[in-house]
Parts: C-alpha cells; structure tokens; sequence
C-alpha cells in the first residue's frame, strides 16, 4: 500500500498560467526543436555532402520552398476553415509550391548518381521533418498571439 509520501509522487503539478487555446511550452519547445534538428542536419548534410555547389544549391533552394510553402498553405487552409478570405489563386498557388517543393526533392533524389542511398533517405527525411515542424511552429505562433489577444 501506498504511505502519505508516496501519494504525493503522483499528485497533479500545478499549471502553468496559460490562455486558452495557447500550446504549452513543451509542445512549443518541441515544434522548434524538431525545427532546428531537421534544418540543421539537412544543412549539415549538405555542407559535408560530396557534390557540386550547383547541386548544393538546388537541395538549399528547394528547402527553403518548402518551408515557405509549407507555412503558406497551413496558414490558406486555417484562413479559410476560420472564415478568413483565401482567395482560390492564392490557395492553387500554395498546393502547387508544397507538391512542386516534394517532386523535386524526390525527382533530384532519384536521379542523384553522386548520393548513395542511405544519403538520400537521409536528406528525405530531414527535409520531411523540416517542412512538418515548420508547419507546427507556425500553427504555435498564431495561437499565442490569438490567446495573448483575447486577454
């Protein structure tokens, strides 16, 4: 049986003081970590890569369209299920960057002669990781600032 000190082990922590509708800080915390780790090990990768800076370059800019997408066309789709005005050119042109962002990563990936195949699941996965934590750091950002506004 449990004493009175044990009881205490598994009494509930108090909160921290949040809005409603804010991410904790862990899940804030986490979103920018998993950030940080697929940005940087992609970056990493690329920088200690055997390639041709002309290649490096393709892999770069293609990260940073992804990001871009990714952030845009979370927050196309949020606008529109709250309400706000995407127009369908804007929201076209957002699928359109993100799709374009990941065919290109896997067309150059495929066709890369010079990365063996460890390397190119590699890249893969870092890029993935990046574009989701993008899209939760994003997400985080605009409900801290739709809580801290409501106070």
């Amino acid at each position: 049986m449990l004493g009175e000190k044990d009881e205490d082990v598994f009494m509930k922590k108090p909160s921290e003081k949040r809005r409603l509708g804010e991410p904790t800080g862990a899940f804030k915390g986490a979103a920018w970590g998993a950030l940080l780790i697929g940005v940087s090990t992609y970056l990493i990768g690329l920088y200690n890569a055997q390639m041709e800076l002309n290649e490096k370059g393709y892999y770069i800019t293609l990260l940073i369209l992804g990001l871009y997408a990714a952030v845009s066309l979370q927050k196309a789709v949020r606008d529109r299920d709250e309400g706000i005005r995407v127009t369908n050119l804007y929201f076209g042109i957002s699928w359109f960057a993100l799709i374009s962002a990941l065919a290109l990563m896997a067309i150059g990936l495929f066709n890369a002669e010079s990365i063996i195949l460890s390397e190119k699941g590699f890249y893969g996965i870092s890029f993935v990781l990046s574009l989701f934590a993008v899209v939760t750091v994003q997400k985080n950002v605009r409900d801290t600032e739709e809580a801290n506004q409501d106070k």
